[in-house]
């Protein structure tokens, strides 16, 4: 062979089926289908050696599709999962849906003509709900398994099992044996638009809420011997005043409350020459306000006023000034706090202190009563509100109004105002168990640890739960009321019976069946007639329950959880109604880890909505959208790879640049594989593989290097930080691998004799790299890894990726001495680089094998390390680190004076000059010595031996 370019078939090149292009769309059903053809996921939680592992599914509402926050979330609990099963731990996750509550009745009737609506019986109510939320939990389950998420999909957790029902009413009955739940009349946030009682975590406080705020002057009717003295002299012409954002609550008012410590004033008003009583430190701003001069007259402590009472300017009642809590202050308002125990908080807890009555004169619609007088039938939040400000204003009470804007409940379903309202509901009583739940918050690992500064507030100041909801498509309170007394039977026998009934018949047997046959026998013929109660549990309750109807029922599972993964709106939800009903039960929190995340936004940081067009649809960025031009068909591995990038404990962005960026990513760690693929076709570890004493020092440095990436990458997973595995993986693949170590590669890998120690060494260390990538980015790159190794060209013991365990490293490996050496290589490679740049720019060179680097180094320990080096066995020299025909290493920097193409630097001369010789016709490197071999004349000294099998 002696023509130019007939000895390239002599050349090792890469050969690999693995595609260059991910192909998602087509490859990661296939590879799903492999993984459950093989019952790879199956086999792993049930067979591993290690102990089990149990993240527990919070349950998403089925009531909708899918979106990015879900997609987010069971990703994230996915990464995690598969990380435990790669460590061999027996992870198994069971996904959940919460199917009862008021956002699927909402839907099932939203769907109804009105006619339909009303002929609507319970059951049959029930009947739809049930089916709407089992057709929901179908798609939701599909869409959940493109994302490449594992779990026991044909056997999730539904709240509408039976046996979670009955497993729920024994969570009940237990805090109802402990005494912790009663039943009362009290304030709660209600919904009229719903109808129900609401919890604290079915509000939203939506931006730009704004009340009609009105002050008021209260008629004083008797002032307390304390500032009778002082004040006596200004009645009758003396009033309170107090200032409120809900005018409508005005005709429920019996009590004024004042703060014991702060100073009052009674001050003549310039406009009426009447005296109002007001806080000193706010006569100054309440004087423009008013738009009337407020003079000082006499002050005293707030304890001084109470007992001193007032009349109600539109009804004929008499009521005291009272003293109130820290709530009372002057940061707004009057510095006095108009006082409505039926429709406050604070008002009922002062009421009950003083033996107020609960007067709550609105119904479940939100219009007035007949108790509030002239404004019956009125609704609160409309034509009610008006009706008390004219009322007001008629009677010459009303100092003022103005609009005023704040926070203001809404309901998070129907987006309309709440409004407080005291009904008769059950609670349950989080004073009775608030001290163990506050130790059993501080008993769990927090992620990120502000998570436990934000739920242990929410507990401490909690008041209790209103558990009870007026709704039907939910698991019942199973409580009887006596027909003549109205007193409630609710005890371990009726609750047991109860229980019993809906293990085997479901919670529709409430509504199906009598009275008679759902109490206990004794209970049956006692003289006694019961009718059924009509209230359903608070879909938090059901939720919150899982503990105990899936952690505690399912024998392959374990209680406590070892982590709860959720959105952080979730301390006051599913993360707060598991610990409450976990901790009143069996005193302890139902997790020992919780980890939470934010929510997701766009590119430009704005919250994803459909109206501002800005929602990134988790199947269209899998599938790709219609014009697949515009939104490219990612696949779910881009998506997983978004979910490993960002610091999920904020909120995260993703839009179209994103994803390109991720996608860009993807394919580069993709390539580096193909790479690897490719270099390792006729590589067979079992024969092949050169021990490690025997490597070259490069090739040992390298297997250094890959224990400080991969121990990085087990510390991410550990901590949970996988952006720090996003990061490390992609610095590996791109600055490690494809801009070092593989560019330097080449040259031994094409060139050499196909099994010579040069080429066999060299692919040791990509079998290693290769098959440790494929386990490092099995958590996040799930499809990719898999595909990776269904590609290797050689065999291993295992069918899947996720079979052959997690990364695995020797301990010789770790060398830091090694480390230092080639860090300082690699920077002056970075500098020749520089150099051989400028001269390929300045037309010097075109390939770098065109050039020879002349190399000074000023510290004479490290020229003698790399002396030692370059004269070693050949492998290592620098011509190959530099990637050019030729490099010397210079004993003076002499020889670099004068030279076009330099760089010089206090630690090191770098020199770039035109290599000697010819161009060898098989590797391109220049050489004095082609043409001195006469069977192969356009051949170098390296080649000929090579072509012997012999380099």
């Amino acid at each position: 062979m002696t023509e130019t370019g007939s000895y390239k078939d002599t050349v090792n090149l890469p050969k690999t089926n693995f595609d260059m292009r991910a192909n998602a769309v087509k490859r990661e059903p296939e590879i799903q289908k492999f993984w459950q053809e093989n019952k790879i996921y199956e086999r792993l939680s049930e067979n591993n050696p290690g102990d089990l592992f149990i993240l527990h599914d919070g349950p998403p509402y089925a009531n909708g599709s899918l979106h990015l926050g879900h997609a987010l979330n069971r990703i994230l609990k996915d990464i995690i999962n598969r990380y435990q099963l790669l460590q061999g731990r027996k992870a198994r996750y069971v996904p959940g849906w919460d199917c009862h509550g008021l956002p699927i009745e909402l839907k099932v009737l939203q769907n109804m003509k009105s006619a339909e609506r009303q002929s609507l019986t319970p059951l049959q109510l029930r009947q739809k709900a049930k089916e709407f939320a089992l057709k929901t939990v179908d798609e939701q389950r599909e869409s959940s398994k493109l994302y490449g998420i594992w779990g026991d999909w044909d056997h999730p957790y539904l709240t509408l099992q039976p046996e979670y029902e009955a497993a729920q009413i024994g969570v009940f009955g237990q805090m109802v044996l402990k005494g912790y739940i009663y039943r009362g009349l009290k304030p709660v946030h209600w919904s009229p638009s719903s109808r129900t009682a609401l919890a604290e975590a079915e509000l939203e406080y939506p931006e730009g809420h704004t009340s009609r705020s009105i002050y008021v002057a209260f008629p004083i009717t008797g002032l307390s011997d304390a500032v009778k003295a002082q004040a006596g002299e200004f009645l009758p012409n003396l009033a309170i005043a107090i200032w409120t954002t809900t005018p409508w609550t005005i005709p429920a008012n019996l009590a004024v409350a004042v703060n014991p410590e702060l100073s009052y004033a009674v001050v003549e008003v310039e406009t009426s020459g009447k005296y109002i009583i007001v806080a000193t430190d706010l006569v100054e701003s309440l004087s423009t306000t008013l738009g009337s001069q407020l003079t000082v007259k006499t002050t005293f402590k707030g304890k001084d006023l109470e007992h001193s009472t007032y009349r109600h300017p539109l009804f004929d009642r008499e009521s005291p000034v009272v003293i109130g809590g820290d709530y009372v202050t002057t940061e707004s308002g009057t510095g006095l706090v108009h006082t409505a125990p039926g429709h406050g908080q604070e008002d009922y807890m002062v009421g009950q202190r003083y033996g107020l009555p609960i007067l709550s004169p609105v119904d479940d619609n939100g219009n007035f009563t007949e108790e509030a007088g002239q404004f019956s039938g009125l609704n609160v939040l409309g034509d009610g509100n008006q009706a008390v400000i004219d009322a007001l204003l008629s009677a010459g009470s009303l100092l003022k109004e103005e609009p005023y804007v704040h926070k203001y409940p809404y309901d998070w379903r129907t987006k309309k105002p709440t409004i407080f309202r005291a009904t008769e509901q059950w609670f349950a009583s989080v004073e009775g168990f608030r001290d163990e739940a506050l130790k059993a918050i501080a008993s769990v690992k927090w992620i990120p640890p502000q998570g436990e500064n934000r739920i242990t507030p929410m507990v401490a100041e909690r008041s209790d739960w209103c558990i009870s909801r007026q709704r039907i498509w939910g698991v019942p309170i199973p409580v009887f009321y006596d027909e003549e007394t109205g007193e409630p039977l609710l005890n371990e026998e009726t609750i047991a019976h109860v229980q019993t009934i809906i293990a085997s018949k479901g919670s529709d047997a409430w509504w199906e069946l009598s009275v008679e046959d759902l109490l206990p026998e004794k209970y049956r013929n006692n003289h006694r007639s019961y009718r059924k109660g009509t209230d359903t549990m608070d879909v938090w309750f059901d939720s919150g329950s899982s503990w105990a109807a899936v952690l505690q029922q399912r024998p392959e599972l374990r209680y406590p959880a070892d982590i709860y993964l959720e959105g952080s709106d979730q301390h006051r939800g599913w993360f707060q109604s598991s610990l409450l009903t976990s901790v009143a039960v069996n005193n302890r929190a139902p997790y020992k880890t919780v980890l939470t995340h934010g929510f997701t936004l766009d590119e430009q940081g704005r919250k994803q909505s459909k109206s501002l067009g800005n929602v990134v649809d988790p199947k269209i960025v899998i599938d790709g959208g219609k014009n697949q031009k515009e939104e490219p068909p990612y696949g779910s591995d881009v998506l997983r790879l978004w979910v490993s990038s960002v610091d999920y404990t904020s909120d995260v962005p993703l839009g179209k640049n994103i994803l390109k960026q991720l996608a860009d990513v993807r394919n580069k760690i993709r390539n580096t594989a193909r790479f690897l693929l490719g270099n390792l076709h006729d590589f067979d570890p079992q024969k092949d593989a050169v021990p490690f004493e025997e490597l070259p020092e490069l090739d040992r440095y390298m297997l250094h290097r890959m224990t400080e990436v991969f121990n990085e990458i087990t510390k991410a997973f550990e901590s949970f930080q996988f952006f720090r595995f996003f990061q490390v993986v992609q610095n590996f693949c791109v600055v490690d691998l494809s801009n070092f170590y593989l560019d330097i590669a080449k040259d031994r890998l094409y060139i050499s004799a196909p099994n010579s120690f040069r080429r066999r060494s060299c692919q040791t260390v990509l079998a290693i790299a290769l098959e440790n990538l494929a386990r490092a980015i099995a958590p996040v790159l799930c499809h990719m890894a898999e595909d990776i190794w269904q590609y290797l060209p050689y065999k291993t013991p295992y069918k899947s990726v996720f079979e052959s365990g997690w990364i695995q490293l020797d301990k010789q490996w770790f060398d830091p001495e090694i480390a230092v050496l080639w860090q300082q290589l690699r920077q002056i490679r970075t500098e020749v680089n520089k150099v051989l740049e400028q001269a390929r720019v300045e037309k010097m060179i075109g390939s770098s094998l065109e050039a020879k680097v002349l190399l000074f180094v000023t510290d004479e320990k490290l020229r003698n390390s790399i002396k030692s080096l370059n004269t070693s066995n050949g492998i290592d020299e620098l011509r190959y680190l530099f990637i050019t025909s030729q490099a010397e290493l210079l004993d003076s920097p002499e020889a670099l004076e004068g030279l076009k193409h330099n760089l010089q630097s206090d630690t090191w001369g770098i020199g770039v000059v035109k290599a000697e010789g010819e161009k060898c016709d098989r590797c391109w490197n220049y050489s004095t010595h082609v043409g001195e071999f006469a069977q192969h004349p356009l051949l170098c000294e390296r080649c000929v031996p090579a072509l012997a099998g012999e380099f």
